[in-house]
């Protein structure tokens, strides 16, 4: 009884933060899960919960949306209820103390190259497959607001509602429109009706 009570403890010392791009926007995740970036310093929906899930490697979940930051085999990034794989970003400290987050799952196949969180300068999320470590889109300023103790997220598999939305990336039509061709807008959008999104709060 012991041990089951202790596990169900918060066992991992992550922060909160804003993240701070050299493009001047912060990052943020609107309620319905759209990620891209801010001008506004004080909005909530730029607090992120960074939990460590590995050796230097982290999930990164809004606050207030109470879902994960992920990023899918074409590079797009997507916000997602559930933890999986997808999830988890390497955190790797770059030139100058900028901060750069990569996927743990995917990378180009033939070079290597990691595949990077990454803000354009209009603050608009770019496919990870298009940034570079050594571009300011990449370079990111940790900006902590408190310590806390997180208990450590299950790991689900991607199963095949995930893998559909995975193929379109964030499952907001608005933030997709400069990705996606207009004969899959339709799509998109009977996708995003049939997979509503709830908050989760981290305790």
């Amino acid at each position: 009884m012991e041990s089951k009570d202790k596990s169900a403890e918060p066992q991992l010392k992550g922060i909160v933060t804003r993240l701070f791009s050299e493009q001047g926007f912060y990052l943020q995740m609107l309620p319905d899960g759209t990620v891209n970036g801010t001008k506004d310093e004080n909005s909530d929906n730029t607090l992120f919960n960074l939990i460590p899930v590995g050796l230097r490697v982290v999930a990164i979940q809004g606050v207030k949306a109470g879902l994960y930051v992920a990023m899918n085999g074409e590079g797009f990034l997507y916000s997602s209820e559930a933890f999986t794989a997808e999830c988890k970003f390497k955190e790797s400290v770059f030139e100058n103390y900028y901060v750069i987050y990569s996927s743990t799952m995917y990378r180009q196949h033939e070079s290597g190259r990691a595949w990077f969180l990454g803000l354009n300068n209009e603050g608009t999320i770019m496919k990870g497959n298009r940034v570079k470590k050594t571009q300011p889109c990449s370079h990111f300023v940790p900006r902590p607001i408190e310590v806390c103790m997180y208990k450590e997220p299950s790991l689900h598999e991607l199963d095949e509602k995930q893998r559909s939305r995975k193929n379109s990336g964030t499952p907001t039509p608005l933030e997709l429109n400069a990705f996606l061709h207009p004969n899959k807008q339709q799509q998109l959008q009977h996708r995003q009706a049939s997979s509503e999104t709830k908050i989760n709060e981290v305790t």
